[in-house]
């Protein structure tokens, strides 16, 4: 019995990202980045067999995450939901504040289900949310003719 649990936990841990909606699979990825970043990020990568055809730029990417340490960023609290676009039933993407003590980072998801199955299309972070709030509050962009 002990180790039908055990293959049943493995077997459903393995399979946990490809058979989630994406909401889910950006829940797990946050749990285990707080714990192992470089981790999170490969294991979602994982979700998309085409992936491993980019090997090169998801280590980069790992290396940056990676990178975020104590020293570098500060503390670590968490992230918050920025924006979710659905573009289809099948295409969806999700931005998130990553909150430092330093500075906030955006993580911006991508997924898409080409059949059953959700997957990971593009995964990529910045730091240029300043630049687009301050891009944002121009004049151009504010409905000033209200009446």
């Amino acid at each position: 019995m002990k180790k039908l649990l055990i293959v049943l936990l493995i077997s459903i841990s393995g399979n946990l990202f490809a058979q989630s909606s994406p909401q889910d699979m950006i829940n797990v990825f946050f749990a285990t980045y707080e714990k192992d970043a470089g981790k999170a990020v490969k294991e979602l990568y994982a979700t998309n067999k085409w992936t491993e055809r980019i090997k090169g730029e998801i280590d980069k990417i790992i290396g940056t995450v990676n990178g975020f340490t104590e020293n570098i960023m500060g503390k670590y609290y968490g992230y918050e939901i920025i924006t979710t676009k659905k573009f289809s039933k099948s295409f969806e993407l999700y931005s998130y504040l990553v909150k430092y003590d330093r500075q906030p980072i955006r993580f911006i998801f991508k997924f898409y289900k080409p059949n059953k199955k959700w997957v990971l299309y593009s995964y990529s972070l910045d730091d240029n949310l300043d630049v687009e709030i301050q891009e944002a509050a121009k004049l151009y962009y504010l409905k000033l003719d209200k009446e």
